[in-house]
C-alpha cells in the first residue's frame, strides 16, 4: 500500500475517531436487508431529528473506536455496520433507530457510544424509552409554574369569595 493511501486512511481514522469524540451519541446498527426506500426512509427520520448516518467500514470504526479511547467494541464492529451520530441530543438516535428497528426486522441495533461511554444494547434501549431534552425541559418548566399557578388560583378563589361576599 502506498505512503498517500496509509495518510489517505489514517485521516478518515481521525475524523471518525473525531465524531466519535465530539458527539453525544453515535450508535450502531445493521442495515442488512433493508431495501433503498427503507433506508431512504430511516434517513429522513434521522435527519429530522438532527441526525446523521453514515456507513463505514469496520476497520476503520474499530481503529477510531481504539483512538478515541472506547475499548471493547470490536464485536459490535462486526457485519455490515452503520452508525447514526447526533452532535446535540443522546436519546434521538436510540429513539428513532429502536422504533425503526421495532416496525422492521432487517434492522439490528448492535451498540455504540452514548455521552462518552460504551453502551450496550440495553442502555441504548433505555434511553430510546427516555423523554427527549425538549419534552424533559417542558416537564422542568412545568414544575417550576406549578407554585405560582397554585398561588395565583388561589388568589382567584380569594377574588371570588369577596365578590361574592359583596353581592350577597
Amino acid at each position: 500500500m502506498s505512503k498517500e493511501a496509509i495518510a489517505k486512511k489514517a485521516e478518515i481514522v481521525d475524523g471518525v475517531a473525531d465524531q466519535f469524540t465530539n458527539s453525544m451519541a453515535a450508535i450502531v446498527v445493521d442495515a442488512r436487508g433493508l431495501t433503498v426506500a427503507e433506508v431512504t426512509e430511516l434517513r429522513k427520520q434521522l435527519r429530522e431529528e438532527g441526525v446523521k448516518m453514515q456507513v463505514i467500514k469496520n476497520k476503520i470504526l474499530s481503529r477510531a473506536a481504539e483512538k478515541a479511547g472506547f475499548e471493547g467494541m470490536d464485536e459490535v464492529f462486526s457485519g455490515p455496520s452503520a452508525v447514526a451520530f447526533s452532535d446535540e441530543d443522546p436519546v434521538a438516535p436510540a429513539k428513532v433507530l429502536k422504533k425503526f428497528a421495532d416496525d422492521n426486522d432487517n434492522l439490528t441495533i448492535k451498540g455504540g457510544i452514548i455521552e462518552g461511554a460504551v453502551a450496550d444494547i440495553d442502555k441504548i434501549n433505555t434511553f430510546a424509552t427516555m423523554p427527549s431534552r425538549d419534552d424533559l425541559l417542558a416537564m422542568l418548566a412545568n414544575e417550576f409554574m406549578s407554585p405560582v399557578r397554585d398561588v395565583a388560583y388561589a388568589l382567584k378563589a380569594v377574588a371570588d369569595k369577596k365578590a361574592e361576599e359583596e353581592v350577597a
